[in-house]
């Protein structure tokens, strides 16, 4: 994947992460919302890997 693959898989992540944040606010507390819950932790694992694989790739591409 490159920089833009990663940057478009980022903005991707980070609109079904506000989506399902807004949806989460919205509604009542309860155990109905877990894959939700579940879902979110998953996304924020992702974002972290791209953000890492991008800083790393950015790194090498100025530092060879």
């Amino acid at each position: 994947m490159d920089e833009q693959g990663i940057l478009h898989r980022i903005q991707s992540l980070v609109e079904e992460e506000r989506e399902l944040r807004e949806k989460a606010e919205a509604a009542p507390p309860g155990p109905a919302h877990a894959p939700d819950r579940a879902r979110l932790e998953r996304i924020e694992q992702d974002l972290d890997q791209c953000w890492d694989l991008l800083r790393q790739r950015r790194a090498k591409r100025q530092y060879g």
